[in-house]
């Protein structure tokens, strides 16, 4: 499953993130990744989510995106969720791409069996309909 958390910068998608994370990882035994750009929340998550810096494996082109969240998930069988915060800064995102990404990384997580929610500074209707719907969208 995909879900994108949708807004403008500044709208509180990072800290939905972080809390929704923080909260599974309470909730769960199962492991909870958070992806980011940076490690400016390694304070604000649970010890137990694993952080992991993308900016650290130049991941620029949405191949290498895939390709780096498959060898995540295929290290760990226990992770049930990962958190993605952030990657359209480092790697080119966008209306016209947007639609084979989520159908690849759709298949790749139900491959896995990992939940993705994914943070975009975008609108409702500026990512694919099939998502339209379970879209969370915050506001400033």
């Amino acid at each position: 499953m995909i879900k994108f958390i949708l807004g403008p910068s500044g709208s509180g998608k990072t800290k939905w993130l972080i809390d929704e994370a923080n909260k599974d990882k309470k909730e769960g035994p199962g492991n909870i990744v958070f992806i980011d750009t940076d490690d400016s929340h390694i304070f604000t998550l649970d010890y137990q989510v694993r952080l992991i810096n993308a900016a650290d494996y130049d991941i620029r082109t949405p191949e290498r995106l895939y390709g780096f969240l498959s060898g995540i998930m295929s290290r760990d069988y226990d992770i049930e969720k990962i958190y993605i915060d952030g990657i359209y800064e480092i790697v080119d995102i966008n209306e016209d791409n947007l639609e084979e990404i989520s159908k690849d990384l759709e298949k790749l997580s139900e491959i896995a069996e990992v939940d993705l929610f994914i943070g975009m500074n975008l609108e409702r209707d500026q990512i694919p309909e099939k998502y339209q719907n379970d879209a969370e969208v915050l506001h400033l």
